[in-house]
């Protein structure tokens, strides 16, 4: 897949975290947050990333920017996920290719799971593919629904849920492939109608299935990758993660 670009979400501060170093930047076993979802990145075969940068900008760029296989796009506002993407619309506007998008806050993601949402999207001609994890643990995330069938139709965010809704076990991970050109047409389509009055990357699955392109949702990924760190507990918690797999697997971190 060494034509596939990632584009990596790491603009936000990350208040929580009560520190003035922006969060992706926070070490997790030796290595920033953002470091490790390189990593993953790379051992799924993509050879060209971009990162989405705001707070702290200068800060950024100097600590990654020994990555030379690193690019960044500036989202000087942070007005949602989709228009953190929008802002590499300049970098990626010839690109006809595969692309992936991920949090730069999610260290613990792995280079197979990664690998099986781009191979999900290339050997199914989809357009879209939503990373999905089947978990008990659920509260507070997204729901991916499907109809009858079993084919995915949207995600539903747990404020905007029904009481059947809450009730699915499969969540967005926030982890999606994407044919780079169909996400561009979806995301000018995106429109801030949210209490947040933000525009949400989330919404581009559905306006694509609509059109009647293939959209679909891949339980490829467990509920641990979905683990976003936005508390310094929580970063500890990531940590018991990283230091179990060393552990118990050749899934050695790096």
């Amino acid at each position: 897949m060494n034509d596939a670009v990632a584009i990596v979400l790491a603009a936000g501060k990350g208040t929580r975290m009560k520190s003035n170093l922006p969060k992706v930047l926070h070490e997790v076993c030796g290595r920033s947050m953002v470091e490790h979802v390189f990593d993953a990145v790379r051992g799924a075969g993509v050879t060209r990333i971009i990162c989405v940068i705001g707070h702290e900008a200068d800060l950024m760029r100097e600590r990654l920017g020994g990555h030379t296989d690193v690019e960044f796009a500036l989202q000087v506002e942070q007005n949602g996920t989709g228009h953190a993407v929008q802002m590499t619309t300049h970098i990626l506007r010839d690109y006809q290719g595969p692309v992936l998008i991920l949090a730069g806050d999610t260290p613990l993601l792995r280079a197979e799971s990664l690998k099986g949402l781009l191979d999900e999207l290339t050997e199914n001609s989809a357009v879209s593919v939503v990373g999905s994890a089947v978990t008990e643990n659920n509260v507070g995330l997204g729901r991916i629904v499907r109809d009858a069938s079993g084919e995915f139709t949207h995600i539903v965010e747990e404020k905007d849920a029904d009481d059947e809704q809450r009730q699915i076990k499969e969540i967005n991970t926030g982890c999606y492939a994407f044919d780079a050109q169909s996400l561009f047409e979806a995301l000018s389509e995106v429109k801030p109608l949210n209490t947040q009055g933000e525009y949400y990357l989330t919404d581009c699955p559905a306006i694509l299935r609509k059109q009647g392109k293939k959209v679909l949702a891949a339980a490829k990924l467990d509920i641990d990758e979905a683990m976003g760190v936005n508390t310094k507990d929580q970063l500890a918690a990531v940590a018991e993660v990283i230091t179990r797999r060393a552990a118990t697997s050749s899934d050695k971190p790096t």
